[in-house]
């Protein structure tokens, strides 16, 4: 297993001495990645978030007033993502009895797969 970088190793422990019921990987595209984070956008009045594409507003009045945050501007999130990509192995090396499941779905089916894989985990051994 590679070791991994001392600010990862750092959380990774802090993470590790938590009782925690499972660790899982949520894999997503980097395209869908980027096309939920550049069409987020916030009511600069009401503070209301809205998707452009799966939750837009109702009135032209709200859209107009509608603003973007730079860290969500596809440059930054490209960034981010190359970053992620280069710890990404380290991650998968520390956890490697984590679930991976797939994460390109609507959020309340995410929820109810982690929270199945939580209630219900898949055993580490079977018997023979």
């Amino acid at each position: 297993m590679a070791t991994p970088r001392p600010e990862i190793r750092l959380k990774l422990s802090t993470l590790l001495a938590l009782s925690q019921t499972g660790h899982f990987f949520l894999d997503i595209p980097s395209d869908s990645v980027i096309e939920r984070l550049t069409l987020r956008r916030t009511d600069a009045i009401t503070g209301d978030r809205y998707h452009m594409l799966y939750n837009p507003p109702r009135t032209l009045e709200v859209k107009d007033r509608l603003r973007s945050d730079p860290k969500d501007m596809e440059e930054a999130i490209r960034g981010r993502l190359s970053q992620y990509s280069g710890y990404l192995e380290e991650l998968v090396d520390c956890f490697e009895e984590a679930q991976h499941m797939n994460a390109d779905q609507d959020p309340h089916t995410v929820f109810e797969c982690v929270e199945s894989m939580m209630v219900n985990p898949l055993p580490k051994h079977y018997d023979n």
